[in-house]
């Protein structure tokens, strides 16, 4: 029986588009052939981000930053701040700011996954990052990614999630689409998984049913004999993850400030000469090459690879934290206490921070 026999609610509808461009059609056909050689996916795990929703925008829900969090409670952390700084510097009355920090104080107590201040409804929200694999490798970045050139270790990071829209109803395009109605059923089923993790994950399917992929993101990984460990976070283009790579093999350890009394760094954490030398040998070699994906230094094997994010939804929008998603820490005061006047009162139990 059709449940829904006049119009399909947005959370269920998957609208595909044909696109006639000649970038579009690139696009897809880079896509098509990167699904047939890489047909497998491997799931990592939950990443936890923040979303709000304003007045007049409902369905859609907005990104307000990286999903690159493996925790709820730093999500939450995340928007207690966010909310504090919006009291602190953009609240245009007392009205307001003393909604702004309701809110806080709430953060500050309770481990809620959603707040609404000011009008607008904010969310912890939580997606499920996987990457696809094919002839035991995975899979790198497409052609058709975007991209960049250039080595400056300090250049600043552009971000494709940040202001991202989540519209499950939005139109995509063929391959997108293809890609959603087969993640449909994704759920936890490895017996690696605990039982609570794998009930929470099929219930899932039916509380919330829908899928938006959220632009990928690019990672370096170091490849074992039969897995792969990350060693980066994540990148919003490859060059970025490249960047970090070089980063990673040629500033192992961060500069500190050569003052009087420093201690000296402990032998555990000292570089050993001869590998800082062979390393930096191999970043010269890596920066020499144009958007490579692949570096063997000393035996190990780095890749970089493509990162894909799936977000379930429902009737009210994105999926909010699951009760088997584990927090090593609870809620608590961050910032100093600010009053409906913006007077802010340092010495509390927290740390003044701003």
């Amino acid at each position: 029986m059709d449940d829904h026999p006049a119009k399909s609610p947005d959370h269920l509808t998957i609208r595909v588009t044909r696109r006639d461009d000649p970038v579009s059609e690139v696009t897809e056909a880079d896509a098509f052939a990167s699904v047939r050689k890489y047909p497998n996916i491997v799931v990592r795990g939950p990443l936890f981000g923040l979303a709000e929703q304003r007045r007049g925008e409902r369905p859609r829900w907005r990104l307000l930053g990286e999903l690159d969090t493996g925790f709820p409670q730093m999500a939450r952390d995340e928007l207690n701040s966010y909310l504090w700084n919006k009291a602190k510097d953009e609240a245009e009355d007392r009205a307001e700011r003393r909604s702004l920090l309701d809110a806080v104080t709430l953060l500050e107590t309770k481990p809620v996954n959603e707040v609404t201040a000011a009008g607008v409804r904010y969310r912890v929200v939580r997606a499920d990052e996987f990457a696809r694999i094919g002839g035991g490798r995975l899979e790198p970045p497409r052609a058709t990614d975007p991209d960049e050139d250039g080595w400056d270790l300090d250049a600043p990071e552009t971000s494709r999630t940040k202001g991202f829209v989540v519209d499950h109803a939005a139109a995509v395009g063929l391959t997108e689409g293809m890609d959603r109605v087969g993640l449909l059923h994704l759920s936890y089923t490895a017996s690696r998984f605990p039982d609570d993790v794998r009930a929470d994950s099929q219930r899932a399917l039916t509380t919330h049913p829908g899928v938006v992929l959220l632009p990928p993101t690019f990672r370096v990984v170091e490849r074992n004999e039969q897995s792969w460990s990350m060693v980066t976070g994540q990148h919003a283009t490859p060059q970025g993850a490249r960047r970090a790579l070089v980063d990673h093999l040629t500033r192992p350890m961060p500069e500190l400030p050569d003052l009087p009394g420093m201690p000296e760094l402990p032998e555990w954490m000292k570089v050993d000469e001869k590998e800082a030398a062979v390393n930096e040998r191999a970043a010269k070699k890596f920066t020499a090459r144009r958007r490579p994906n692949e570096l063997v230094v000393r035996g190990k094997r780095f890749d970089v690879v493509r990162v894909e994010r799936v977000m379930r939804i429902g009737p009210d929008g994105p999926e909010t934290p699951r009760p088997s998603d584990t927090d090593d820490y609870g809620p608590s005061q961050i910032h100093p206490r600010m009053d409906e006047h913006g007077t802010i009162t340092y010495g509390s139990s927290a740390e003044a921070s701003s």
